[in-house]
Order: structure tokens, then C-alpha cells, then sequence
């Protein structure tokens, strides 16, 4: 079973995220920003980040190059999951080495059909 996780400030995301993902048969772990995210990729990488953009402490955009400098840090899907729709924002996430981008808000659908197209489903 495929290790996803989800990095959101928001308690309620980060809920709803939770049980779209445990219904499409992924263990989840949580994280409410960027530094709390890259402690835990530290002591065990998971297969997928589903990753919000605007968080205090360190935003997702951060996270992202950081968690690529880190040893097998190449190897987790990263799929951003925010608000920010203005196309610069994406070619960011996208160059900063992001797999695919989810508008906010969104369904089981939605994440299924992105995690078909990066190949996790």
C-alpha cells in the first residue's frame, strides 16, 4: 500500500484529503507546513505528497526544492493542491520538479483522475 502525504495547513483539507485517499486504498500521514513535512520525509519518504501552497512557516513552493535536494527525494510524486490558478504559479510548481497540480476544492474524482495520469492508480 502506497504511502501518501499530505502537507496542508488547513485541519479541515487535511481531513477531507485523509479520507478520499484511505478510500482509494493509500495510507496517509499529515503534515501542517513545509518544515513539519520535510522532518518527515527525513525519517521515511513517502510514495506521494499531496501539497498546498500557501502555509506559514515554510510554504509549499519551499518544500518542493528542498524536498528534491534530499537523498531520494526525486522518488515521491508531488502533486500540488491549492488555489493558485494563475498559470505562472504552475510552470513554478511544474519546473520546481511538481508532478501535476489540483484547483481547490476538489473530489474523489479529481484525485483519482490526476492519480491515474502520474500512474499511482
Amino acid at each position: 500500500m502506497k504511502q501518501v502525504l499530505v502537507v496542508d495547513d488547513s485541519a479541515v483539507i487535511r481531513k477531507v484529503a485523509r479520507r478520499i485517499l484511505e478510500n482509494m486504498n493509500f495510507r496517509t500521514c499529515e503534515a501542517e507546513n513545509g518544515k513539519d513535512a520535510l522532518a518527515i520525509c527525513h525519517d521515511a519518504m513517502p510514495d506521494v505528497v499531496l501539497l498546498d501552497w500557501n502555509m506559514p512557516v515554510m510554504n509549499g513552493y519551499e518544500f518542493l526544492k528542498e524536498l528534491r535536494k534530499l537523498p531520494r527525494g526525486a522518488e515521491p510524486k508531488v502533486v500540488f493542491c491549492t488555489t493558485e490558478n494563475e498559470a505562472g504559479h504552475i510552470a513554478r510548481a511544474m519546473h520546481a520538479g511538481a508532478d501535476e497540480y489540483i484547483m481547490k476544492p476538489f473530489d474523489q474524482s479529481i484525485v483519482r483522475t490526476k492519480f491515474e495520469e502520474i500512474g499511482l492508480v
